[in-house]
């Protein structure tokens, strides 16, 4: 066959391989990583297992937060609110909050002494029941204690003179201020703090002496007394005069309407107004 090449054209170039993946150089082939066989890509790192800590940040943030959850949130918000409220307006308007220390003191005393005294009458009918049953002689045990009972209880309305330690009360009053409830009020506070007999103006108090205003005079079961007020008080000492000078107790009121309150202790106080013994018409008792 012919050679149909012009002449001069060289010899016949050789086409390129196609193109991919050079051929590493000679000396350049890469080694192997990993641990797996020659020539395999090595494994992905392992990560470490995430601590308790990160389990607990990553379950707390972020917040997920439902409207079930934002409503009880809200509720239970405006529910401390409120507490708070009504535990700061009871604050303000407590009649001790401006109270001096040496108050709060005489107060806590004045407590300490009423729970004395409740336990004294606690042990008093407990050795008296422990006399009745540990008397030879039970029905004259009973006998002595029931009538110690009624002299008491005579005492108590106002039916038996009374002799013993107490406090006696003066109370003036210059601009005619007082009224009756005011009188009641020392009343009552006399009971509380351990009054076992008390007289005003010559009038016998009981349990049921009452007060009245009657056009502008004071009457005590009926009786009409004036200033000045001279409170007789049977009880112990130390517990009614501090009872009577607390914060916004007794003397503190009577002095704002101007009326002048002296007290004095004495070992001897004499209650001998009587009350008539008033027997009842239907109720008789249920051991006859």
């Amino acid at each position: 066959m012919s050679d149909d090449r012009s002449p001069g054209e060289g010899p016949e170039e050789k086409p390129e391989k196609a193109t991919g993946a050079e051929e590493p150089e000679k000396g350049g082939a890469e080694e192997p990583t990993g641990d797996g066989p020659a020539g395999s890509p090595a494994p992905p790192e392992a990560r470490p297992e995430p601590t308790g800590r990160e389990r607990l940040i990553r379950g707390l943030w972020p917040p997920r937060v439902n409207r079930n959850q934002l409503t009880v949130a809200l509720l239970l918000f405006v529910l401390g609110l409120g507490l708070a409220i009504q535990v700061r307006s009871t604050s303000e308007n407590s009649p001790l909050r401006g109270a001096r220390q040496e108050d709060l003191v005489r107060i806590l005393d004045e407590l300490d002494s009423r729970t004395e005294r409740l336990e004294e009458e606690k042990r008093k009918l407990e050795n008296q029941r422990s006399e009745l049953e540990n008397s030879s002689n039970q029905a004259e045990e009973a006998r002595r204690q029931t009538q110690e009972r009624a002299r008491q209880l005579g005492v108590l309305a106002g039916t038996v003179a009374a002799q013993g330690p107490g406090i006696r009360m003066t109370v003036s009053d210059p601009v005619d201020a007082v009224e009756a409830h005011m009188l009641l009020d020392t009343i009552q506070e006399l009971r509380a703090a351990g009054a076992e007999a008390i007289e005003v103006n010559d009038v016998r108090v009981v349990t049921s002496t009452h007060f009245t205003d009657d056009d502008g005079d004071i009457r005590i079961d009926g009786r009409k007394v004036s200033a000045p007020y001279r409170f007789e008080v049977i009880g112990k000492p130390q517990d009614i005069e501090p009872a009577l000078n607390i914060p916004g107790g007794v003397v503190q009121t009577l002095e704002k309407e101007q009326a002048t309150v002296s007290i004095t202790r004495s070992e001897k106080i004499v209650v001998d107004a009587l009350r008539s013994e008033k027997r009842p018409d239907y109720a008789q008792s249920s051991s006859q």
